[in-house]
């Protein structure tokens, strides 16, 4: 499976969440909905993942979780704000460059267009070409 299929497989799982449940409810609420839709899809998920910070050799637990690692490829942080900030784009970014993973997914439920509120993100830069979420929605209305 590549990372493309893995982002895209999320991105579904996220709209249908959405699409069930609207926008409005706390951050827990679509975790836990989206982990249930990934297992459904067979994608083994971490949840609340503890990122450890190393520095200088030494391994620190600071406190830092990623809210889901999917296939072990995938980092997702799911928001449920008015508007995503650049704060939660480094967040995503650092917690990509901590764990060395590529690709991450800022999925922000409190919009009325679930494609309005994903932000994929790759390690060290944005990918602005690429956009799974209008691929996902493709998908799902075949």
């Amino acid at each position: 499976m590549t990372r493309s299929h893995t982002t895209e497989q999320i991105i579904g799982a996220a709209i249908k969440v959405h699409r069930r449940l609207g926008p409005g409810l706390l951050e827990s609420a679509y975790e836990a909905c989206l982990v249930y839709e990934l297992e459904q899809l067979g994608l083994p998920v971490q949840r609340q993942k503890a990122v450890p910070l190393i520095y200088k050799s030494v391994k620190l637990e600071c406190g830092f979780r990623a809210d889901l690692i999917v296939h072990w490829e995938v980092i997702v942080e799911v928001k449920c704000k008015e508007a995503i900030h650049p704060v939660d784009q480094a967040q995503l970014l650092s917690y990509l460059r901590l764990l060395d993973l590529r690709v991450g997914l800022l999925i922000n439920f409190h919009v009325v267009a679930l494609k309005d509120g994903i932000k994929r993100m790759v390690n060290h830069y944005q990918d602005v070409q690429v956009d799974d979420a209008e691929e996902a929605m493709q998908t799902l209305n075949r």
